[in-house]
């Protein structure tokens, strides 16, 4: 039995969704994460090293930001957690410092990954660079043509990009793919998968690596007010590995209003949305039973969300669980919502988001708030890599 919502039961469940759900030829690999992850990541000398890879190279603790103009603006406190100000622009490298560290106490010599926005590609790339370790990232071909920048950095990063041209060629396609990898590498290959998705113990693990963002919100937020718990924590979620780093310290807090924010595209009965919640129903995806967008019969649907990193037709077993037990409250913005949400923080505070951070940051206009309410916001991404649709955006 799970007695919170932070860990999942033995066998990988948060709820009724969670578990291993894969081909027999993975199960050796799944198996062999699941059954030495926490002792290796809680040893000594490892939480030593990613401590200091995360003071050290990526810069943390990243600021808790007091937004003042934008604040003012909704008559509330509004606090930014500066995840944009990470090294590689994203929270994602975060976890990717963890797997590395993890691949190479399994004596593993190849690493893979999927990307969509190209941020956990190029945060792979990036640790695979400062290890020595081959990596290989597979792109959906969609995305590669949106997320040029990031696909340039990974490939000076030295990683091999690799287009998946199958169905909607994004971000699920390109999972597709780093799986098919894994099932033909399965003794020297460590699959990096970059969001609180896929078998257990990924959903698990990538949410522990993630939580420093959480740990980092409640000493800095007592710092900045007495107060170390906010009344609202918001965050953007496709998969939602930001969201869950933002969420976890805060998951048996129910003072705490947990808000996750997720694509509505063109709009939610638009047939061009990635609104898993409001337009899902239990099923299997990728190694694990969740929400997932479906047909009548069971063939996922192609999902629609203006920022890459969003555009995924599932949603992590985690916020499944937080989903179906109201323990948070899921909205959706569409791609328009997002790109005025973006200009607003640019010319509020001169900050440039990502598009998949804007779609927080629009729940604002929607929500309601006490003027002595702390708002904290999970900036997961900075804009460079978004700039040539928000110049289209102006034009």
């Amino acid at each position: 039995m799970t007695t919170t919502f932070k860990q999942p039961t033995e066998h990988g469940y948060y709820g009724k969704f969670g578990g291993a759900y894969v081909p027999e030829m993975l199960h050796r690999n799944v198996e062999e994460l699941r059954s030495t992850y926490l002792d290796i990541i809680y040893e000594a000398a490892f939480q030593q090293d990613f401590k200091a890879l995360l003071k050290d190279y990526v810069g943390r603790p990243t600021p808790l930001y007091y937004a003042e103009r934008l604040s003012k603006h909704f008559q509330t406190n509004i606090f930014l957690k500066r995840e944009d100000l990470c090294h590689t622009g994203a929270h994602k490298i975060n976890n990717t410092i963890g797997q590395i560290l993890l691949a190479i106490r399994l004596g593993k010599k190849r690493i893979i990954a999927e990307t969509g926005a190209g941020q956990h590609g190029v945060a792979t790339a990036t640790v695979c660079a400062l290890k020595g370790i081959e990596c290989i990232v597979y792109m959906g071909e969609k995305d590669i043509e949106r997320q040029a920048p990031n696909v340039a950095r990974m490939k000076m990063l030295g990683a091999r990009v690799i287009p998946a041209v199958s169905g909607s060629k994004t971000l699920k396609d390109a999972t597709n793919e780093a799986i098919r990898d894994w099932i033909n590498h399965p003794n020297d290959t460590h699959y990096i998968i970059g969001s609180v998705v896929g078998p257990h113990p990924y959903p698990d693990m990538v949410a522990r690596f993630q939580s420093v963002i959480s740990e980092e919100i409640r000493w800095q937020l007592r710092e900045k007010t007495g107060k170390e718990l906010p009344e609202y924590v918001i965050a953007c979620v496709g998969g939602g590995s930001n969201a869950a780093g933002a969420f976890y310290h805060f998951l048996d807090e129910e003072k705490v209003q947990l808000v996750a924010v997720e694509a509505a595209g063109k709009g939610i009965t638009s047939g061009m949305s990635a609104a898993t919640t409001q337009l899902g129903r239990t099923g299997i995806l990728h190694g694990s039973k969740s929400i997932v967008m479906q047909t009548e019969d069971g063939q996922v649907t192609e999902p629609h969300s203006i920022s890459a990193g969003l555009d995924y037709p599932g949603i992590g077993p985690l916020h499944a669980h937080l989903f179906d037990s109201r323990r948070a409250v899921f909205m959706a913005a569409t791609d328009e919502e997002a790109m005025q949400a973006a200009f607003e923080l640019a010319r509020l505070e001169g900050i440039i988001p990502a598009l998949e951070t804007a779609h927080a940051l629009a729940a604002l206009r929607d929500m309601q708030f006490r003027t002595d309410d702390n708002v904290v916001i999970c900036l997961s991404g900075r804009g460079d890599k978004d700039l040539s649709m928000y110049v289209s955006a102006m034009k």
